[in-house]
């Protein structure tokens, strides 16, 4: 079971990127998927959600801004996160039912 984020990288403020959460091993029909993100000497925090039922939640600071979605069918989920901030910088995680994948870093410069 393996779920590997990818998609980020260094953007100016204001930028766009598309974080993508790959799964293999396990199958996302049914589960509740979460993008988390940890800045450093921060603890981790949920930036947005999307339930099994297909509801969607988001973290009020990227309202607006991130919007999540899936594939189910290919395993798949999704972050698209336009009018970045210096302070969205971090390792962006994603979980999909109890399993978390490997992150990768977003920084956005100012």
């Amino acid at each position: 079971v393996q779920l590997q984020a990818s998609g980020g990288g260094l953007v100016q403020a204001g930028g766009s990127l598309r974080l993508s959460c790959a799964g293999s091993g396990i199958s996302f029909r049914g589960k509740n998927m979460v993008w988390y993100r940890q800045a450093p000497g921060k603890e981790r925090e949920s930036v947005a959600a999307i339930y099994s039922g297909g509801a969607k939640e988001y973290r009020d600071s990227v309202k607006d801004r991130f919007f999540i979605s899936r594939d189910s069918a290919k395993n798949m989920m999704f972050l698209q996160m336009d009018g970045l901030k210096p302070e969205d910088s971090g390792i962006y995680y994603c979980h999909v039912g109890s399993v978390w994948g490997r992150g990768t870093l977003v920084t956005v410069s100012s």
